[in-house]
């Protein structure tokens, strides 16, 4: 038999194991293993966190696509960190972006997801 309020707790509990989700996701992002990561493929000759080098500092990538829903955020930079595109430089040139030196799909999403957590000051 069915309760009006068993449809209210179930809904209840859904919400919070929604929210609960999506708050453990963002807390599950480890940036010494992002930042190890990152130095292992040389990322940081081209980019820092904060300062502009010869690529953008990544605390600007999620205000630069703020407009961008988070998932298709996250596998646009996959996508850059894993498929060599060309990149254009300041001075014209052009040249393929190094790839991130991992298989392993959980510590490029770590990378990537560490990135997206970094937020302009």
């Amino acid at each position: 038999m069915s309760y009006p309020g068993n449809r209210w707790l179930l809904a209840s509990i859904s919400a919070a194991a929604l929210v609960f989700g999506i708050v453990a996701t963002a807390q599950a992002v480890d940036e010494e293993a992002a930042r190890a990561l990152a130095k292992q493929s040389s990322c940081f000759k081209c980019h820092s966190v904060e300062k502009k080098k010869e690529g953008p500092p990544w605390n600007t990538i999620s205000e630069k696509h703020k407009d961008m829903a988070p998932a298709d955020l996250e596998a646009k930079l996959t996508h850059h960190i894993t498929s060599g595109e060309k990149v254009k430089f300041e001075d014209g040139h052009e040249e393929e972006h190094k790839i991130i030196k991992s298989d392993d799909p959980a510590a490029i999403k770590n990378l990537v997801q560490w990135i997206m957590s970094l937020k302009a000051k």
